[in-house]
């Protein structure tokens, strides 16, 4: 991915902070914490959304997380897969080449395709940790996970390798997103308010 964008630090959720974050925002990563709590939380929300059911667009690039603790960068795929309109890459990217030759794939087989790359897992975990946040390597026993927030026709979606589809949050837009997304991250901390393990990531336009 060329430098027009990058990976930045959000160091916090209050509108000051949020305000200093370089705009436009196309994508936001999470980084929390597995507990107990979240873990029911994750199951009762599963149960209900395939009784309820979600209006997912056919667009909305996901995939499943089947290795160890790539959540890195199974969370930057979902991030750069559903902005490749406004992102630019070098010529014969290995991610580009891989979002491209997948799109049309099962979030199963997606994940199955990772797999085989390791080009893709070596070059682009390291990705997470462009800023401030450590990522947690494949080998590492942790209960933190990456979680990725997009805008695929103006709709705020949450896309988690663990679960079983994506979450629609509600409507977004390129101007309100940050904002938006915030607010979700922000269930995320009060479902667990004795947790500090939190970290949040933007892919922002960069502007010199």
């Amino acid at each position: 991915m060329k430098p027009s964008w990058r990976f930045e630090d959000v160091f916090g959720l209050d509108p000051d902070l949020l305000n200093v974050v370089p705009k436009p925002v196309c994508a936001v990563l999470l980084l929390f914490p597995i507990t107990e709590k979240y873990e029911t939380f994750k199951r009762e929300e599963e149960e209900r959304l395939k009784t309820q059911g979600q209006e997912i667009s056919p667009n909305v690039y996901f995939m499943k997380q089947t290795i160890g603790n790539a959540c890195g960068t199974v969370g930057i795929i979902h991030a750069i897969a559903n902005n490749m309109a406004h992102l630019e890459f070098e010529s014969g990217a290995t991610l580009k080449k891989f979002i491209e030759e997948t799109s049309v794939m099962t979030p199963e087989k997606k994940a199955a395709w990772l797999e085989a790359d390791e080009r893709i897992r070596d070059t682009h975990e390291s990705s997470a940790q462009e800023g401030q946040t450590e990522a947690p390597s494949v080998d590492d026993k942790v209960n933190l996970h990456f979680i990725a927030f997009v805008n695929v026709e103006g709709h705020l979606y949450e896309l988690d390798g663990r679960k079983l589809f994506p979450i629609v949050h509600g409507k977004t837009s390129e101007d309100t997103f940050l904002e938006d997304a915030a607010e979700v991250c922000k269930t995320f901390m009060n479902r667990d308010p004795e947790e500090v393990n939190f970290n949040i990531i933007a892919l922002s336009k960069y502007s010199n």
